[in-house]
């Protein structure tokens, strides 16, 4: 097989690759939406990817909750993140 076949094949399964995590990310942060208070911190963080998805002032009376709530730094800033953009995509 030559050179350019084989890079052709890697390129291949790296976009694979990358649309199947994508996928099921997205999966993830689904099943997880409701898990903003979960003891898991991955199932948080899923949850602040599906609010920072789905903008509303719910969500934000929710992520101004969690920001007093989380304890971890990572996270908190994160959700502030999240809750700054859902403010502004609702001031518009």
């Amino acid at each position: 097989m030559s050179k350019s076949k084989t890079a052709g094949w890697v390129a291949a399964g790296v976009l694979v690759g990358v649309a199947v995590g994508l996928l099921g990310w997205s999966a993830t942060q689904r099943r997880h939406r409701l898990a903003l208070f979960h003891p898991d911190k991955v199932k948080r963080l899923a949850a602040l990817g599906y609010l920072r998805a789905h903008p509303s002032v719910d969500s934000a009376r929710l992520l101004r909750d969690y920001l007093e709530w989380e304890p971890s730094p990572l996270l908190r800033r994160r959700a502030r993140g999240v809750l700054r953009r859902t403010e502004r995509l609702l001031r518009s």
